[in-house]
Order: structure tokens, then C-alpha cells, then sequence
């Protein structure tokens, strides 16, 4: 969906308005896959793609968790955000913080598990305590703290791929200390394992030629996918 275009450099505002269709297009599509009794799987440049595809799972599958996968919470608004960087302000967007003015219901917080995050700014984190939402860094007992959060609901997995270690993985945003791939095959693969998951969206591939990686990484949840 979309258009390629050249890089430009705006603010939230301003890149808000020009994705705004093709946001409402990846809710839809996500709204229409539930609603089909399908299971969507999406592949996006950025995080703000969850604007609008998280709502649409909140919609249909309000017993499912959102697993957030990210180095970074995203949980921003435009008044705490020091960069004015809409990708880190698409989860708190989509948990009511903000109003995108996309007309999207918001996702209950307490629905929501963050994990592999390590870097957070001052306000986004003090926003964090504030909620409801479940936060896990990127330990060694990631994988049963996360095991104890999602307790065996069914599973949305937002997979932001910068939650990997940069050694892995570069990204636009490098934070050191992540997951190594097969620290994330893992989790997956448990997640997969111990959950229905629901859909999964895959944001922020940096290097086209790692594609292959991800498919590995990701093919526990894609197997599962396909036999749904």
C-alpha cells in the first residue's frame, strides 16, 4: 500500500497527515482478515502502522494481548516527545494517549505486554509506571516473564525488529543489549507454542538483504499461521 517516495525529514504532524490513508488501509485490512476469521500478517517501514491495526484487533479480539516486541516504547505523546517523532508515539496513539484523529477506538493498556524494551525517555517511562500495560526488558528471564504475562491468552505480536541486538540486526534507532536471533526464535516459538496468535506485523527492516534472517526467526508464528 502506499508509494515510495524520497526521504524527507517532518515532524509527527506533518507525517501523520501524508500516511493517513495508508494507515486507514492497514486497519482495514487487518479489520476485514479478523473479521474473515483469517489471520493477518503485515510487513511495514515504521511503527505507526499500529495506529489503526491495533484497534482493529481490539475490535474483534478483545480477549487477545498485544505482545509489543521493541527496543523502544513508542509510548510518547506530542507534548512529552523530545523529537516529535510519530514512530514513538504509535503505541501510546493507540492506548488513548493521543488522539491521531484516525477515528480508531483505543486499546485497553492492561492488554498490552511490552518486552525487549531498553530505552525509554524520562516522561515516556514515567507514562509507562502510570498505565496499566506490562513492561519486560530484554533479561535472560525474558522469556518467563513473558511466559507469566500473557499467560496463555491469545496473542497480536507487534514485532518491531530493532528489538534484536544491532550487532543483528541495524536499525535506524540502535539500542545495544538486544535479543539475539536465537534468543527471539525462542520466545516466538514459546509464544506460538503456548498461544493462538491472532496476527503479527513485522515493522522496521533495515536491510532488505537480512529478510532470510527474519523469515527464520519469525517461522515459528508463520507455521502456526499457515495450519490456522
Amino acid at each position: 500500500m502506499g508509494s515510495p517516495e524520497e526521504p524527507r525529514v517532518d515532524d509527527y504532524a506533518e507525517d501523520l497527515a501524508a500516511s493517513r490513508g495508508c494507515l486507514l488501509e492497514a486497519g482495514g485490512q487487518v479489520d476485514d482478515a479478523l473479521a474473515a476469521g483469517e489471520v493477518p500478517a503485515l510487513v511495514a517501514g515504521q511503527c505507526p502502522i499500529a495506529l489503526t491495526t491495533l484497534p482493529a484487533v481490539g475490535r474483534h479480539r478483545p480477549d487477545a494481548r498485544i505482545l509489543w516486541l521493541d527496543a523502544h516504547g513508542d509510548f510518547n505523546t506530542p507534548e512529552t516527545s523530545p523529537s516529535a517523532y510519530l514512530g514513538g508515539m504509535s503505541l501510546a496513539g493507540a492506548c488513548g494517549l493521543w488522539d491521531p484523529g484516525l477515528g480508531q477506538p483505543a486499546v485497553a493498556a492492561d492488554r498490552v505486554v511490552l518486552c525487549g524494551v531498553r530505552d525509554l525517555d524520562a516522561a515516556e517511562g514515567e507514562a509507562l509506571e502510570r498505565s496499566s500495560a506490562t513492561v519486560i526488558g530484554a533479561a535472560i528471564e525474558t522469556l518467563v516473564y513473558l511466559a507469566n504475562a500473557v499467560d496463555g491468552a491469545p496473542v497480536y505480536l507487534h514485532l518491531d525488529l530493532d528489538v534484536l541486538d544491532p550487532s543483528v540486526m541495524p536499525a535506524e534507532h540502535p539500542v545495544d543489549g538486544g535479543l539475539s536471533a536465537e534468543k527471539l526464535y525462542d520466545l516466538l516459538d514459546a509464544v506460538a507454542d503456548a498461544c493462538e496468535v491472532v496476527g503479527i506485523e513485522i515493522t522496521c527492516l533495515e536491510r532488505p538483504e537480512l529478510a532470510p534472517l527474519v523469515g527464520d526467526v519469525v517461522a515459528p508464528v508463520l507455521a502456526r499461521r499457515s495450519t490456522a
